[in-house]
């Protein structure tokens, strides 16, 4: 049997202690504030959540489960309209019958309480029982005072928000925007009860401010909110619960336990109200956390041994923090979309509805089309999809003088196997290049081909700047063009600037050459790696000249080899890049300092090679848009720079992220880039290519339907699968003229059988 203590009453660190009590061991709770006190009015659980529920203890379950409120809509109005979709599944109940049913399961299987009464500090607990559960909250005092060793991070979003109720059940979860002369304000209600429901209120803090909504208590906080949502309230009042305007906090921990006090719920993470997980993961918390001490103290007992709780808590933060890191991604992805709904609302009705369902990346397009498929058919009609059986991203789509066949771009990928070291691209780039083309990509593009042989990043990338090499890559664009007609072939043109002179990527990446290295440039003299990497010369007038006739030279060859796009490289903390980026850019000239001079050399390279480049020929410019560092790239600058080029005659902006300097913090995650391409999309109008861990089909759909993005590009996915993009086709039973398979593989269009089928 083991001696638990719980900090905190609140669902979490209740459920945490009935389970733990139905496990045979004594546990006491201390929480300081009354029985019924609680924060908001209301509660969804997910079925996934209910089912670990119901697994776990049937009498929980059941009570929950009768007082639960279901539906199944999402009501989303946008200037005036409202559009419908269904299938989704929700239940809610009240906070305080939720407690209420915790605190009868508690005490019938003997958990002692404590209401009103501080807990004693977790280090005084941990002395005296086996295990202490810290359900604290978000203020988390556990948390604060062991932050040596928890190590948290916390993170306050860019909205004020306030927790309401009405005395009224909405019919659907929903979402309401109201455009005031102050700003953009949202609405996020849903019902938990036969006769209520939970209202939210958010807006940006700049909007909150000009309001006057700081200025203002609870009951004029909620009078004056039911006032700009009477049409929604249908002319009722919203009151409050202790209701305050506040500002969200992202909880993040590096360790979960310390000894043997374990964190729970939001004391351990935090993910946005916008996706409703707080209690959802606090109660699949106390599920796991009770699960790995039962299966701690059996194994002990098998062992006539006493229960290891360190080891118990390891395997439960083991088993939680994929599944937790996972949905504060997605929760990250909800808040930011709302903290930038401003951009969105110039978007068709349907369309804006369909970015607010999908904003997390965990509603997708094809996820949608199950749940609601007129809904889906409908947004498929207004982006254009010229009939039901051809999917977002086997829409065809227009840059100057050039038609893709459809939205998939193979990605510039460094393939690092040009011939003897000499820039020339060989029978490897033919068959890697055709092999992609013949897989039904609208467009794919070469890896970045070097403007001159200073400006290779290793002695295995190609180029551009020789007559051998310009016959080289018209072979390819004459395979390309003869046999896979209709797919585009694009050039990058790029220069590596600092991070040039190194090892091919596997023998050693950005690693600099054991022996004949060249001479490395850049807008400034500090290395990428310092005390590893060469550093570079800082560029002079001279070279600026030298650097710009290089890439027209390149340009103008290109155009001979027959390419049907150029895009220049601006991105990955190459020569260009290295402009951009303040982090890289320290020139007291008049190519350094603010964001306009960082800018001129750049665009004046872009203005020499659009100047020899076909006119009905588009060009693209790749950016990183964040350099995921402190005093980088802004987005706002990602923005303004984009703007810059799109004035100067860029047909659409390939938006990337990072690889400027090498003590980068990236954000990874599922399609983690898109973000900033969808701000530049809906901030400019341009068209961008959306980049980054976009690894399905689906994503692809996803993106183009709700305007985050107008092309595609894959990478990985086409280095395990050449033929991804038919493959995509097959899997959608798409048969148009987007992906067409080539003559002699058409027998192969079909997925083969596998085993016995």
């Amino acid at each position: 049997m083991v001696r638990v203590a719980v900090i905190g009453g609140g669902p979490g660190g209740l459920y945490a202690a009935a389970l733990l009590a139905r496990q045979g061991h004594t546990v006491e709770v201390w929480e300081r504030g009354e029985p019924e006190d609680t924060f908001g009015f209301g509660v969804v659980l997910s079925d996934e959540t209910l089912g670990g529920i119901e697994r776990a203890d049937t009498e929980v379950y059941a009570a929950l489960s009768a007082e639960f409120v279901r539906w199944e809509d999402i009501d989303i109005v946008h200037r005036g309209r409202m559009l419908t979709s269904g299938g989704h599944g929700f239940a809610a109940l009240g906070r305080r019958r939720l407690l209420e049913i915790l605190h009868e399961r508690c005490a019938g299987l003997g958990v002692v309480l404590h209401f009103r009464t501080p807990a004693p500090p977790a280090q005084a607990l941990a002395a005296t029982y086996d295990l202490v559960v810290a359900a604290d909250g978000v203020h988390s005092a556990t948390r604060e005072d062991g932050a040596a060793h928890f190590r948290p991070t916390v993170t306050g979003g860019r909205c004020r928000y306030i927790w309401l109720a009405a005395d009224f059940p909405f019919e659907a979860f929903r979402f309401e925007i109201a455009e005031t002369e102050h700003g953009v304000m949202q609405l996020h209600a849903y019902p938990y009860s036969a006769d209520a429901s939970t209202v939210i209120v958010e807006m940006r803090e700049e909007v909150w401010r000009a309001a006057g909504l700081d200025l203002c208590d609870e009951a004029e906080s909620a009078a004056r909110c039911a006032k700009i949502f009477s049409e929604a309230l249908r002319g009722r009042p919203l009151h409050g619960n202790r209701s305050a305007w506040t500002q969200f906090r992202t909880v993040v921990n590096e360790r979960w336990s310390h000894g043997n006090t374990a964190l729970l719920g939001d004391a351990a993470h935090t993910a946005h109200f916008s996706i409703g997980s707080g209690t959802k993961l606090a109660v699949e918390d106390a599920l796991a956390l009770a699960e790995a001490v039962g299966a701690e103290t059996a194994a002990a007992a098998a062992a006539r041994g006493a229960p290891d709780i360190p080891a118990a808590l390891a395997a439960y933060e083991a088993a939680r923090r994929p599944a937790v890191a996972s949905t504060q991604r997605a929760a990250a992805a909800s808040m930011r979309w709302f903290e930038e709904i401003a951009g969105y609302l110039g978007q068709p009705a349907r369309q804006f509805a369909f970015n607010l369902l999908t904003r997390s990346r965990r509603v997708t397009h094809d996820n949608l089309r199950l749940r609601d498929e007129r809904f889906t058919r409908a947004v498929e009609r207004d982006f254009g999809c010229p009939d039901r059986h051809t999917p977002p991203m086997f829409t065809p789509f227009r840059l100057r003088g050039l038609t893709l066949r459809n939205r998939v771009v193979v990605s510039p990928m460094d393939m690092y196997s040009a011939r003897d070291g000499n820039g020339t691209p060989g029978d490897f780039h033919l068959v890697h290049l055709g092999a992609r083309a013949l897989g039904g990509a609208g467009l794919v593009m070469t890896e970045m081909v070097c403007v001159s042989a200073q400006g290779r990043i290793t002695p295995g990338c190609t180029g551009l700047y020789t007559a051998e090499q310009a016959a080289a890559w018209t072979r390819i664009a004459d395979f390309v063009h003869t046999s896979a007609p209709g797919t585009a072939l694009g050039v990058q043109l790029g220069h590596a600037g600092r991070k040039g002179s190194t090892r091919l990527m596997w023998e050693g990446m950005d690693d600099p050459l054991p022996k004949g290295n060249w001479p490395v440039v850049a807008a400034s003299a500090l290395p990428y790696r310092p005390g590893v990497s060469a550093v570079p010369r800082a560029l002079t007038e001279a070279d600026l000249a030298q650097v710009r006739s290089d890439f027209a030279a390149a340009a103008a060859r290109a155009a001979d080899c027959g390419f049907d796009l150029l895009e220049l490289h601006c991105a990955h903390g190459y020569l260009l890049s290295g402009f951009l980026s303040p982090l890289t850019n320290h020139r007291t000239d008049a190519y350094g300092g603010d964001l306009e001079n960082r800018l001129r050399f750049p665009l004046e390279v872009f203005d020499a090679v659009r100047a020899v480049w076909p006119e009905d020929r588009p060009m693209t410019v790749r950016l990183s848009a964040a350099d995921w560092a402190p005093g980088g790239t802004t987005p706002q600058d990602a923005v303004d720079i984009a703007a810059a080029f799109a004035a100067h005659g860029a047909d659409a902006i390939d938006v990337s992220t990072g690889q400027v300097v090498a003590d980068e913090k990236p954000e990874y995650g599922r399609s983690y880039q898109t973000p900033y391409a969808d701000r530049i999309r809906n901030a400019l109008g341009v068209p961008v290519i959306a980049v980054g861990a976009i690894s399905s089909w689906d994503d692809v759909n996803s993106l183009l339907l709700a305007g985050r993005a107008d092309l595609c590009a894959v990478g990985r996915p086409h280095l395990y699968d050449p033929h991804w993009t038919l493959h995509a086709a097959a899997d959608q039973s798409y048969e148009g003229p987007a992906a067409p398979w080539p003559a002699p593989y058409r027998a192969g269009s079909r997925k083969p059988p596998t085993g016995r089928g």
